[in-house]
């Protein structure tokens, strides 16, 4: 019976690193590449409720989203992707999802539809590698330039990207002719892509380890689409050039950032604004605290566009300043994060005000609680409160979720 064990094990050992070598080989031919590639699926659900005082009702959105890819093995530095999401509302549709005709509710912008969320052919090299299709990219915190994948239909980009990277340095570029923009894959209030000449570039630089420079350029030439209200579809383009730092100063993380946007491309618009921002957190036993100070200003009454940002994650999940008021707005927010049992949990005060006027805009407290109940399965409840300051702007808003998400 040892005997047994030990050949077992023996094995199972030599199976394993087989496998690791073929990992690292690829496959042998273009029909391996396709007998040795991966499916992958999940499902999101998600109950999202809208509570906001300039609307006489509710939205209550009940929504599935199921993903569906396949990535092929490695053959010669080769691999292919493709990704197709659908969603579904269950239930009544009682809320806007941007394309369903329900303006008498908040806006969900979750609509209904199967879209191709990526498709694209890549090859690596042992430094490089360079892919074109329908991508996802996400710079950084995803201030710039992220997928918005908090919304059921994710943010991506076709074109083609390429990127290289050897000791300290590493070069980030893409050009992207059309986003694939979470309204779609139907236009309806706000148009389902963008098409037009971006282009996405970011140098990092790693003197040393724990502090990383980078230097960002991003140039939006997004095409005017007739039919839409101003600034969903015209005024987009700009031109970006930037500095971002993140690290550690001693117990304390570090991040800090710099911009400056002019009007860019084929935007009516005439302005120039700049973007700065300074945060810290650091360890408290068992809790980490977080303090920072972001600003989006403005110039002659136009605030500092981030149209391909993941907007959810900044200036509070109410999701109040997708659009940087004319007056710009400054944003002061504290926070807190640990862990109770499994369940992570955090949350986060700001403090809303013009950059360029002397209005308050309001305040707003975030709460998340999330619980990975295994590598499969996950659940999350989360709640934004915004009280506004001035309700000729911005209406009192509160929004709660609860999502459950099962990979396969």
């Amino acid at each position: 019976m040892k005997t047994t064990a030990v050949l077992g094990a023996a094995v199972l050992a030599a199976t394993a690193a087989m496998a690791e070598e073929k990992a690292l080989d690829g496959a042998d031919s273009p029909l391996e590449m396709l007998t040795e590639g991966k499916f992958a699926a999940d499902l999101r659900y998600r109950f999202e409720h809208v509570d906001m005082e300039n609307f006489d009702k509710n939205a209550d959105a009940s929504t599935l989203r199921t993903r569906v890819n396949f990535t092929t093995a490695n053959w010669k530095g080769l691999t292919l992707m493709g990704e197709v999401d659908n969603v579904t509302s269950i239930g009544d549709d009682r809320y806007n999802s941007t394309e369903n005709g329900q303006g008498q509710y908040p806006v969900v912008a979750d609509p209904e539809g199967t879209d191709i969320n990526q498709a694209w052919v890549k090859y690596s090299g042992e430094s490089a590698s360079g892919a074109y299709g329908r991508q996802r990219i996400v710079h950084g915190s995803q201030r710039f330039v992220g997928g918005v994948a908090w919304r059921q239909n994710e943010q991506t980009y076709d074109g083609v990207r390429l990127q290289w990277g050897a000791d300290a340095l590493a070069l980030d570029y893409a050009y992207v002719y059309n986003i694939n923009r979470i309204f779609g894959p139907d236009d309806g209030a706000q148009p389902a892509d963008w098409h037009g000449e971006n282009h996405l570039l970011r140098v990092n630089f790693t003197p040393w380890e724990g502090h990383q420079f980078t230097a960002f350029g991003y140039l939006l030439d997004i095409d005017p689409q007739s039919g839409y209200p101003a600034g969903r579809a015209e005024g987009n383009g700009s031109d970006t050039w930037g500095l971002e730092y993140g690290g550690k100063l001693g117990p304390v993380g570090v991040r800090a950032a710099f911009a400056r946007q002019s009007d860019g491309g084929q935007s009516p618009l005439d302005y120039s604004a700049n973007y700065y921002m300074v945060e810290g957190d650091i360890a408290l036993g068992p809790v980490k605290a977080l303090a920072g100070y972001e600003v989006l200003g403005a110039g002659d009454g136009v605030g500092f566009k981030t149209p391909l940002a993941t907007l959810h994650k900044f200036q509070g999940w109410a999701d109040m300043f997708l659009v940087t008021p004319g007056d710009g707005i400054e944003d002061m927010y504290l926070g807190l994060s640990g862990k109770l049992g499994p369940v992570k949990l955090a949350g986060t005060w700001h403090d809303f005000q013009a950059e360029d006027s002397s209005a308050d805009f309001g305040t707003e407290l975030d709460l998340v609680a999330t619980w990975p109940i295994n590598p499969k399965l996950s659940l999350q409840l989360k709640y934004a409160n915004f009280s506004s300051d001035d309700s000729s702007r911005y209406a009192d808003t509160e929004k709660a979720w609860m999502t459950v998400q099962f990979k396969i």
